[in-house]
Protein backbone atom coordinates (compact mmCIF):
# COMPACT_ATOMS: atom_id res chain seq x y z
CA UNK A 1 0.00 0.00 0.00
CA UNK A 2 1.56 3.18 -0.81
CA UNK A 3 1.21 6.38 0.33
CA UNK A 4 -1.81 7.66 -1.52
CA UNK A 5 -3.71 4.47 -0.97
CA UNK A 6 -3.08 4.81 2.72
CA UNK A 7 -4.11 8.05 3.06
CA UNK A 8 -7.38 7.65 1.68
CA UNK A 9 -8.11 4.58 3.75
CA UNK A 10 -6.96 6.28 7.26
CA UNK A 11 -9.08 9.81 6.14
CA UNK A 12 -12.45 7.30 5.43
CA UNK A 13 -12.21 5.48 8.24
CA UNK A 14 -11.76 8.59 10.04
CA UNK A 15 -14.67 10.24 8.59
CA UNK A 16 -16.87 7.07 9.33
CA UNK A 17 -15.52 7.11 12.80
CA UNK A 18 -16.65 10.70 13.25
CA UNK A 19 -20.16 10.14 11.95
CA UNK A 20 -20.62 7.48 14.90
CA UNK A 21 -19.03 9.44 17.34
CA UNK A 22 -18.67 13.11 16.74
CA UNK A 23 -15.93 14.62 15.77
CA UNK A 24 -14.34 15.57 18.84
CA UNK A 25 -14.27 11.92 19.89
CA UNK A 26 -12.39 10.86 16.90
CA UNK A 27 -9.10 9.95 16.78
CA UNK A 28 -6.59 8.49 14.51
CA UNK A 29 -5.49 6.01 16.47
CA UNK A 30 -9.00 4.68 16.76
CA UNK A 31 -9.63 4.99 12.67
CA UNK A 32 -6.27 3.25 12.36
CA UNK A 33 -7.58 0.00 13.96
CA UNK A 34 -10.27 0.03 12.39
CA UNK A 35 -9.30 0.27 8.92
CA UNK A 36 -6.55 -2.33 10.16
CA UNK A 37 -3.67 0.20 9.43
CA UNK A 38 -0.27 -0.16 11.33
CA UNK A 39 -0.73 2.70 13.98
CA UNK A 40 3.26 3.57 13.48
CA UNK A 41 2.55 4.21 10.49
CA UNK A 42 -0.31 6.09 10.83
CA UNK A 43 1.81 8.26 13.96
CA UNK A 44 4.37 9.04 11.38
CA UNK A 45 1.82 10.15 8.36
CA UNK A 46 -0.77 12.06 10.45
CA UNK A 47 0.46 13.54 13.85
CA UNK A 48 -2.56 15.55 14.88
CA UNK A 49 -5.75 15.81 13.45
CA UNK A 50 -4.99 19.09 11.36
CA UNK A 51 -3.28 16.58 9.38
CA UNK A 52 -6.28 14.71 8.68
CA UNK A 53 -8.21 17.63 7.65
CA UNK A 54 -5.12 19.44 5.50
CA UNK A 55 -4.96 15.73 3.84
CA UNK A 56 -8.42 15.22 3.27
CA UNK A 57 -9.17 18.94 1.28
CA UNK A 58 -6.07 17.54 -1.27
CA UNK A 59 -8.28 14.96 -1.88
CA UNK A 60 -10.91 17.02 -2.65
CA UNK A 61 -9.22 19.13 -4.77
CA UNK A 62 -7.46 16.61 -6.59
CA UNK A 63 -10.98 14.93 -7.79
CA UNK A 64 -12.36 18.16 -8.33
CA UNK A 65 -9.38 19.00 -10.80
CA UNK A 66 -9.15 15.01 -12.32
CA UNK A 67 -11.34 15.65 -15.08
CA UNK A 68 -10.64 19.84 -15.81
CA UNK A 69 -10.98 20.54 -19.12
CA UNK A 70 -10.99 23.90 -21.33
CA UNK A 71 -13.75 23.04 -22.70
CA UNK A 72 -17.09 25.23 -21.95
CA UNK A 73 -17.44 28.88 -20.70
CA UNK A 74 -15.63 29.06 -17.20
CA UNK A 75 -19.00 29.11 -15.67
CA UNK A 76 -19.32 25.50 -16.67
CA UNK A 77 -16.18 24.61 -16.20
CA UNK A 78 -16.63 25.72 -12.48
CA UNK A 79 -20.04 24.41 -11.71
CA UNK A 80 -18.27 20.53 -12.79
CA UNK A 81 -15.21 21.20 -10.51
CA UNK A 82 -17.15 22.03 -7.71
CA UNK A 83 -19.63 19.45 -7.64
CA UNK A 84 -17.15 17.35 -7.75
CA UNK A 85 -15.43 18.27 -5.10
CA UNK A 86 -19.34 18.20 -3.29
CA UNK A 87 -19.06 14.30 -4.02
CA UNK A 88 -16.32 14.01 -2.75
CA UNK A 89 -17.75 15.70 0.66
CA UNK A 90 -20.88 13.11 -0.16
CA UNK A 91 -19.47 10.06 0.10
CA UNK A 92 -18.03 10.63 3.91
CA UNK A 93 -21.54 12.41 4.36
CA UNK A 94 -22.18 11.67 7.97
CA UNK A 95 -18.13 12.27 8.76
CA UNK A 96 -18.32 15.59 7.10
CA UNK A 97 -21.80 16.33 8.63
CA UNK A 98 -20.18 15.75 12.09
CA UNK A 99 -16.65 17.94 11.44
CA UNK A 100 -19.46 20.66 10.51
CA UNK A 101 -20.74 20.50 13.91
CA UNK A 102 -17.56 20.49 16.00
CA UNK A 103 -15.77 23.29 14.13
CA UNK A 104 -18.13 25.45 15.92
CA UNK A 105 -16.65 24.97 19.07
CA UNK A 106 -13.64 24.66 17.75
CA UNK A 107 -11.80 28.17 16.74
CA UNK A 108 -8.60 26.81 15.60
CA UNK A 109 -9.55 24.22 13.50
CA UNK A 110 -12.10 26.53 11.98
CA UNK A 111 -9.07 28.94 11.09
CA UNK A 112 -7.51 25.80 9.57
CA UNK A 113 -10.00 25.30 7.27
CA UNK A 114 -11.11 28.59 6.30
CA UNK A 115 -7.54 28.63 5.18
CA UNK A 116 -6.91 26.09 3.64
CA UNK A 117 -10.08 26.40 1.82
CA UNK A 118 -9.06 29.57 0.40
CA UNK A 119 -6.05 27.79 -1.10
CA UNK A 120 -8.43 25.40 -2.50
CA UNK A 121 -10.45 27.78 -4.18
CA UNK A 122 -7.47 29.30 -6.13
CA UNK A 123 -6.43 25.62 -7.08
CA UNK A 124 -10.68 25.76 -8.31
CA UNK A 125 -10.18 28.84 -10.53
CA UNK A 126 -7.14 27.94 -12.17
CA UNK A 127 -8.61 24.27 -12.59
CA UNK A 128 -11.39 26.67 -14.49
CA UNK A 129 -8.79 28.77 -16.75
CA UNK A 130 -9.62 31.91 -14.09
CA UNK A 131 -6.39 33.60 -12.82
CA UNK A 132 -6.07 33.37 -9.38
CA UNK A 133 -2.74 35.40 -8.72
CA UNK A 134 -2.23 38.83 -7.86
CA UNK A 135 -4.67 41.11 -5.59
CA UNK A 136 -7.31 40.09 -8.23
CA UNK A 137 -7.07 36.88 -8.04
CA UNK A 138 -6.97 37.01 -4.16
CA UNK A 139 -10.61 38.85 -4.33
CA UNK A 140 -11.67 36.20 -6.97
CA UNK A 141 -10.88 33.10 -4.57
CA UNK A 142 -12.86 34.92 -1.80
CA UNK A 143 -15.97 35.46 -3.79
CA UNK A 144 -15.58 31.67 -5.07
CA UNK A 145 -15.18 31.16 -1.05
CA UNK A 146 -18.39 32.92 -0.81
CA UNK A 147 -20.03 30.20 -3.95
CA UNK A 148 -18.34 27.21 -2.12
CA UNK A 149 -19.49 28.18 1.16
CA UNK A 150 -23.37 28.94 0.14
CA UNK A 151 -23.21 25.61 -1.57
CA UNK A 152 -22.20 23.58 1.40
CA UNK A 153 -24.75 25.14 3.22
CA UNK A 154 -26.92 23.91 0.89
CA UNK A 155 -25.60 20.46 0.69
CA UNK A 156 -25.89 19.73 3.93
CA UNK A 157 -30.02 20.08 4.06
CA UNK A 158 -29.92 18.80 0.46
CA UNK A 159 -30.88 14.54 1.50
CA UNK A 160 -31.93 14.16 -2.30
CA UNK A 161 -30.38 11.07 -4.33
CA UNK A 162 -29.36 13.28 -6.94
CA UNK A 163 -28.19 16.78 -5.10
CA UNK A 164 -30.60 18.57 -7.12
CA UNK A 165 -31.21 21.53 -3.92
CA UNK A 166 -27.00 21.61 -4.00
CA UNK A 167 -26.90 22.13 -8.12
CA UNK A 168 -30.04 24.56 -7.96
CA UNK A 169 -27.60 26.54 -5.47
CA UNK A 170 -24.30 26.27 -7.28
CA UNK A 171 -26.38 27.56 -9.99
CA UNK A 172 -27.75 30.38 -8.30
CA UNK A 173 -24.77 31.00 -6.78
CA UNK A 174 -22.66 31.41 -9.99
CA UNK A 175 -25.33 32.93 -11.71
CA UNK A 176 -24.88 35.73 -9.20
CA UNK A 177 -21.01 35.91 -9.40
CA UNK A 178 -21.58 36.09 -13.20
CA UNK A 179 -23.55 39.26 -12.99
CA UNK A 180 -20.21 41.14 -11.60
CA UNK A 181 -18.16 42.04 -14.76
CA UNK A 182 -15.36 40.20 -15.85
CA UNK A 183 -15.65 37.96 -12.47
CA UNK A 184 -15.36 34.18 -14.06
CA UNK A 185 -13.74 36.03 -17.14
CA UNK A 186 -10.40 37.07 -15.03
CA UNK A 187 -10.78 40.32 -16.49
CA UNK A 188 -10.83 43.83 -14.25
CA UNK A 189 -13.88 46.01 -15.05
CA UNK A 190 -13.02 48.26 -17.92
CA UNK A 191 -12.43 52.10 -16.90
CA UNK A 192 -15.55 53.88 -18.19
CA UNK A 193 -14.79 55.78 -21.34
CA UNK A 194 -13.85 59.45 -21.81
CA UNK A 195 -16.38 61.77 -22.62
CA UNK A 196 -17.33 62.98 -26.44
CA UNK A 197 -15.48 66.30 -27.05
CA UNK A 198 -17.71 69.26 -27.44
CA UNK A 199 -18.10 70.26 -31.22
CA UNK A 200 -16.73 73.13 -31.90
CA UNK A 201 -18.78 76.92 -32.41
CA UNK A 202 -19.80 77.11 -35.36
CA UNK A 203 -18.84 80.55 -37.06
CA UNK A 204 -20.81 83.50 -36.02
CA UNK A 205 -23.53 85.15 -37.91
CA UNK A 206 -22.23 88.29 -39.87
CA UNK A 207 -23.15 91.57 -38.65
CA UNK A 208 -26.73 93.07 -39.84
CA UNK A 209 -26.13 95.24 -42.67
Amino acid sequence: MDDSEFDRALVAAAFRLAGEQGWSRMTIAEAARRADLPLDRARARFPARPMLLLRFGSIADQAALSLATSEGSHRDRLFDILMRRIDVLQAHRDGVLALLRGLRTDPCSTGLVTLANLRSMMWMLDGAGIRSTGVFGLLRAKGLMAVWLSVVHAWRNDTSQDLSATMAALDKALSRAEQVEGWLRGRRRAPPADPPLAEPPGEPPPPPE
